[in-house]
């Protein structure tokens, strides 16, 4: 049995964390869950977005799965998942985009995986006004060879163990000659130790350039921190949209797998929301497991669902009278069917 922190999150969150569960119960995993707070419902629950009880609960499950959380933009506490992020210095972003056949896009065979690296850059938070007036502010982005090298030591690795041909290496080295020079380097230097896989590297706007003309030439990408964060949503944009899109925060010594998408809080409690996304990331948590034959059956699931327009949610159909909770009725059938 596996004890793993629960963090339902706010707005829609609880609803889909609900629905990811009970598929997650109908593959057989045995999994204790320690339900905890964070964000708004942290506040509301314990006068603190990240209270100190759901912190020590991810510090002793090391495994989380958490529902979309809710930061105020320009003002409030700073984002709870950076926070996150930092605290169990979970360095590796991982977001995959993968094409679905019944979901509309403008692409098809998608198959692409995102390593962003998570701590370093312009996400650390070393940002300041200068001057009493606030009339101009500074963020500094520190990239080390140190965040540089395990990052893209991870993307490697990745690439040999699931049979990837191909790792681009996303940067701006033309003109950030230090910090962007500094990271392809180092990107360059690891990619000798893996000779059995293809490397490249791409300028960034090149890149997002490139990934709208046809994103089937890339495989496994590995890129900086804020490059990673604009990059990973324009790849969901390829397979669907962000409700599609799981992530995983990966550390040495702990992991939290999150929805990517907003907690939408206009639809919070109107069993509407589309659970894909964490659905999916619970996959990819049960795959960091080791419970591979758990993950394959939720992900066969998800696939076979999406493919009958009468069984999925109205953001796929807007004809469609399937709310969130039949939607995981129907994935937990499918599981429950599978031999």
């Amino acid at each position: 049995m596996y004890k793993i922190t629960l963090i339902p999150g706010d707005g829609i969150g609880p609803s889909i964390t609900e629905a990811a569960v009970r598929v997650i119960e109908a593959t057989g995993v045995d999994i204790q869950w320690d339900e905890q707070y964070a964000g708004m419902a942290g506040i509301d629950k314990h006068k603190d977005p990240i209270p100190e009880q759901t912190i020590e609960s991810i510090q002793k499950n090391k495994i989380a799965l958490k529902g979309p959380l809710t930061t105020q933009l320009g003002k409030g506490f700073r984002s709870v998942n950076v926070a996150l992020r930092k605290e169990f210095d979970l360095y590796i972003n991982l977001r995959p985009a993968k094409s679905f056949k019944g979901v509309p896009s403008h692409y098809s065979d998608v198959d692409l995986v995102m390593f962003r690296e998570n701590i370093e850059e312009f996400y650390s938070g070393i940002e300041h006004y200068i001057d009493a007036q606030k009339s101009a502010a500074e963020t500094i982005g520190i990239i080390t060879r140190y965040g540089s090298e395990r990052i893209c030591r991870a993307a490697f690795e990745y690439a040999r163990k699931h049979n990837r041909k191909k790792v681009s290496i996303v940067h701006k080295a033309n003109i950030l000659k230090y910090t962007g020079g500094l990271f392809l380097e180092v990107g360059k230097k690891v990619a000798a130790e893996f000779p059995d896989i293809q490397c490249t590297d791409v300028i960034i706007d090149n890149m997002a350039m490139q990934l709208v003309l046809n994103p089937n030439q890339y495989d496994v990408i590995v890129t900086t921190n804020l490059f990673g964060d604009i990059l990973s949503d324009l790849c969901s944009g390829l397979v669907g949209g962000l409700g599609l899109a799981p992530g995983a925060n990966i550390g040495t010594n702990a992991a939290i797998f999150e929805a990517v998408h907003g907690s939408a809080p206009d639809i919070a409690g109107k069993d509407i929301a589309n659970p894909s996304a964490i659905i999916l990331a619970a996959a990819m948590m049960l795959d960091h497991l080791g419970e591979n034959e758990a993950s394959d059956k939720i992900y066969k699931a998800v696939q076979d669902i999406l493919k009958d327009p009468k069984k999925v949610t109205r953001d796929l159909n807007p004809d469609s009278k399937v709310g969130t909770k039949q939607f995981a009725d129907f994935l937990v059938e499918d599981i429950k069917a599978m031999k």
